[in-house]
């Protein structure tokens, strides 16, 4: 008689399935309690209840703890849910397919706010609300897909949206994109394969040295006030408008020809002002000083002092309204192509002026 190894007599145990599916529904016991998948009525082919999903989720103490969900109207819908919650759990995202792109915009929005300066959170808000919402709000997360983004860039390129605007729509949606699949709701980023390129940057243009030198001498002879200074400071050190906007006459030490840049100005949609720190953290820096700059704040400086006592110090902005407000920033801009203008010089930004050579 052969008798077989006696590895091959021992059964291995039977790995219990990670998710089921069956048929429950409302009734009661007499003792108030449901039936559940128990109810008699259940048996055969009857079309009572309805069919319901568990999955058994991982524990720490190694108890089953079953994720069960309950309503599907046919065996098909309830095996396509519970395919969709093993991969999940088999991937390690969090499983929610009722949570919209609306619903979570609008919680990532918030967690922004605390994160980003005015400026940026306000053009997000402005993207999300009045874009993001609107095109795919009713769209659950996790079933975005790239043809949908493409489609919507499309759509927005054919009705004469500008592509830096729509790319930056799409660059608003893949940082929120991209933070949910930091938080293990999506497997991807839908944006990755979507996104419209990054329209090329204009090219700059500069002043060279000669028409600097006759836009501060055109300020001094013909306006003679605290923009003509400021101009000096910007084409001098090349500090940002912002920078030099927000700048304190407790930050400026003209005994040493050096100041520091410890704050920055800016209008939020051109109409809230907001004075906060320089975002490039290298931007807080020492900056310093020619003969020529350090002439110009030592004239806004003698103006400053006119009417106070001897020995008082100097507090507030450099460089703002007589009634100590600050300097409206688009306002910087007008003056400078006004002025410009007035001469003949090309037509630049305020921010060109960084890259415009010093003047001796």
């Amino acid at each position: 008689m052969h008798v077989p190894p006696l590895e091959m007599s021992i059964m291995a145990p039977r790995t219990p399935e990670p998710g089921r599916l069956y048929r429950r529904c409302g009734c009661r016991r007499p003792d108030g309690g449901q039936f559940g998948a128990s109810c008699p009525k259940l048996k055969g082919r009857s079309r009572h209840g309805s069919w319901a999903l568990a999955v058994d989720l991982p524990s720490v103490d190694g108890r089953r703890k079953p994720h069960c969900r309950s309503g599907f109207p046919t065996r098909k819908a309830a095996h396509a849910a519970l395919e969709h919650a093993l991969t999940c759990e088999g991937t390690g995202l969090h499983c929610d397919e009722h949570l919209t792109l609306a619903a979570y915009l609008t919680e990532w929005l918030r967690t922004k706010e605390e994160a980003l300066k005015p400026t940026p959170f306000v053009r997000y808000r402005d993207y999300v609300r009045a874009d993001l919402v609107r095109s795919f709000g009713r769209i659950a997360l996790q079933a975005l897909r790239p043809r949908h983004i493409t489609a919507r860039q499309e759509a927005e390129l054919a009705r004469g949206r500008g592509r830096t605007t729509v790319y930056r729509i799409g660059a608003t949606l893949s940082s929120a994109l991209g933070s949910a699949m930091r938080a293990r709701l999506i497997a991807d980023n839908p944006c990755r394969y979507a996104m419209t390129p990054r329209p090329a940057a204009q090219e700059r243009i500069c002043w060279n040295p000669t028409q600097a030198a006759a836009f501060l001498r055109h300020n001094h002879t013909h306006y003679g006030d605290q923009l003509a200074d400021l101009f000096e400071l910007l084409l001098g050190t090349g500090m940002r408008r912002g920078e030099a906007l927000g700048l304190h006459w407790s930050d400026v030490h003209l005994s040493e020809k050096t100041l520091l840049v410890r704050w920055n100005l800016t209008a939020v949609n051109n109409n809230r002002l907001y004075l906060g720190h320089p975002k490039p953290k290298a931007s807080r820096n020492w900056v310093s000083l020619s003969a020529r700059v350090a002439a110009a704040l030592e004239r806004q400086a003698a103006l400053a002092r006119a009417g106070q006592p001897a020995g008082t110090l100097l507090e507030g902005l450099m460089f703002g309204q007589p009634d100590g407000s600050p300097l409206r920033p688009q306002g910087i801009l007008t003056e400078l192509r006004l002025r410009s203008e007035e001469i003949g010089l090309p037509r630049i930004g305020v921010h060109d002026l960084r890259h415009t050579p010093p003047t001796s």
